[in-house]
């Protein structure tokens, strides 16, 4: 399935006063080849999201972290979702325990930048009581891995004081994008917290 309605509008600028994560950053893979594998632990898989599970995102979004709890409005998933519904099926997905509990949801989306198609690594969130288990390298491996059916290359925001979230993507092959004129004084906020390779250019 190709993407039917790209979003036209750029990706967002850094917020003015930042969010308890910090300022938004961008970061891009410039191919989605040579994904790195990571399983499941035992005991957990990932299934389709369906278009009337809204309310199952919702509760995972919000009890993933302080900040979604109170971020999050009741019609939140229609708002991110709602232009395409259609899509849901294929491109948005919630992790399960050994019981079919929804505990994780991940989104292989689309998204039109500078005039061209990028996949979008989109709203990742694990349960606060499953986190650090490994859910998230696996959710990450996999919707690169669904990303890789439709597009060449591969987009994701964050904020730049999640730094075990940019440890991940940049493990992945994720780099900053510095097109914004600020990026770069909050990408050396984040080399100064986060010891990587990948960051010796601000450090």
């Amino acid at each position: 399935m190709q993407p039917s309605k790209p979003d036209p509008s750029p990706l967002p600028a850094a917020p003015t006063p930042p969010s308890p994560a910090g300022y938004a950053v961008t970061m891009m893979r410039p191919h989605l080849r040579e994904v790195p594998a990571a399983a499941f632990p035992t005991g957990y898989g990932i299934r389709n999201l369906q278009p009337d599970e809204g309310p199952l995102w919702l509760a995972i979004e919000r009890d993933a972290e302080e900040e979604f709890r109170q971020r999050f409005a009741d019609n939140a998933f229609e708002r991110e979702f709602g232009t395409d519904l259609d899509a849901v099926p294929q491109r948005c997905f919630v992790v399960v325990d050994g019981s079919g509990a929804g505990v994780g949801t991940i989104s292989a989306w689309y998204y039109t930048y500078r005039q061209q198609e990028y996949g979008l690594i989109h709203w990742v969130a694990v349960r606060r009581a499953y986190q650090g288990l490994g859910l998230g390298r696996a959710m990450v491996s996999f919707a690169l891995g669904q990303l890789a059916r439709w597009h060449d290359r591969a987009l994701l925001n964050t904020a730049n004081r999640r730094l075990p979230a940019i440890a991940l993507y940049l493990n992945f092959g994720f780099a900053p994008v510095l097109d914004a004129p600020e990026a770069r004084d909050r990408w050396r906020e984040v080399a100064a917290r986060l010891d990587h390779p990948a960051l010796r250019e601000f450090t």
